[in-house]
C-alpha cells in the first residue's frame, strides 16, 4: 500500500507560458501540447490552462 506522501510525489510536471497576473498569489498558466485526432490521425495542437500558485506575486505575463 502506498502512503500518502508517497502517491504526493507522482504528479507531472508542467511547462507552459504566463497568461495573467492579475490574481493575488495566483498566475494562470497555458500548457500547449499536441494530440492525435482520433479518426484521421494527424497531430493538432490544443493548449490547456492551469492554475499555478505563486507566492512571492513575481511572475510576470510572458514568462
Amino acid at each position: 500500500m502506498i502512503s500518502l506522501m508517497e502517491a504526493r510525489n507522482l504528479r507531472k510536471e508542467r511547462t507552459g507560458v504566463v497568461l495573467s497576473n492579475k490574481m493575488d498569489k495566483t498566475i494562470t498558466v497555458a500548457a500547449k501540447f499536441k494530440e492525435k485526432h482520433p479518426i484521421y490521425g494527424k497531430f493538432v495542437s490544443k493548449t490547456k490552462k492551469y492554475h499555478a500558485h505563486d507566492e512571492k506575486n513575481e511572475c510576470n505575463v510572458g514568462d
